[in-house]
């Protein structure tokens, strides 16, 4: 029970509801998650298993995902869970419009995050804020869209959107709905989101409650090791003299391939993981150790 699940999480279910119920199936305590998806979301969303939590913060950052945008429509939440503050039927907007807006929505952009958000301020949760009725203002945050594909169009008296969304970390596909909404001047939120990928993890691969718990009742049920995760990162090999020492918190000699004050990960010359480090470069290269996965 060391290394990673690639969880499909289910409507309904909070990050934490998904954290629970692992640990009660794998009666196991130590188990975090990779990314908080909203209760309403849907898709992949990375489990880390007993060690493994300690990884988390080297994932792969970017993430992918399905939207529905509806126009005509503003709430509080900028989702379909949220109270309706607006609603303008019948707008009048056409995809042609539309397609020159998202357009804005693609590169490095100053997002503010939803009031109704997990994001800290001061603190203190966002989400708890708004549902005391507190009013803060919300620093905007640097993100970048890498791709925003358009991939249906459905006119009506509220017109939807679906989108497909490639994004590094911390981007809010909620943001992007209600802002979307405010350029055209109709209102906008988010209707549906899937995440199809995240931490490298694919929505085709990804397992449900149902199929770990099968897997689990057969027997065949196996984590996923972290050499598959963490290919994003260089890599290092080292010989079984230095990797005893580097497990011990010693600093050894490093990889001229490998790049100086990056995460690199680490490797015995049989293939097994030792852990996470990073290199210096001064007279000579050094590789130091930042987290030792596995003590010799």
């Amino acid at each position: 029970m060391q290394g990673f699940i690639n969880l499909f999480k289910e409507a309904n279910f909070t990050s934490h509801d998904c954290v629970a119920k692992l640990r009660g199936l794998l009666r196991l305590k130590r188990i975090g998650h990779g990314g908080t998806l909203d209760p309403a979301a849907t898709g992949v969303l990375p489990i880390a298993l007993g060690r493994a939590t300690r990884l988390l913060q080297y994932l792969h950052p970017d993430k992918a995902y399905k939207a529905t945008i509806r126009l005509g429509v503003v709430t509080e939440t900028d989702d379909l869970e949220g109270e309706i503050i607006s609603q303008t039927p019948e707008v009048k907007v056409s995809l042609e419009e539309v397609t020159e807006t998202l357009k804005q929505f693609t590169g490095k952009l100053s997002q503010i995050p939803p009031k109704y958000s997990a994001i800290q301020v001061q603190g203190k949760r966002l989400y708890d804020l708004a549902r005391r009725g507190e009013t803060i203002e919300v620093p905007p945050r640097n993100v970048e869209v890498y791709k925003l594909e358009i991939l249906e169009w459905r006119s009506g008296d509220y017109p939807e959107i679906d989108v497909a969304i490639d994004c590094s970390t911390g981007t809010y596909i909620r943001a992007i709905a209600r802002d979307l909404g405010t350029v055209l001047g109709t209102g906008g939120t988010l209707a549906k989101l899937i995440r199809t990928q995240s931490a490298g993890f694919s929505l085709l691969d990804s397992l449900t409650f149902d199929e770990l718990t099968l897997q689990l009742q057969q027997g065949s049920f196996r984590a996923i090791a972290p050499s598959a995760v963490l290919q994003h990162l260089p890599r290092a090999t080292l010989i079984l003299p230095l990797a005893q020492k580097w497990c011990q918190g010693q600093i050894v000699a490093g990889d001229e391939e490998v790049l100086s004050n990056c995460p690199v990960q680490v490797y015995l010359e049989d293939g097994d993981f030792l852990g996470i480090g990073h290199q210096e470069d001064l007279e000579v290269r050094r590789l130091i150790p930042d987290l030792v996965y596995e003590p010799m």
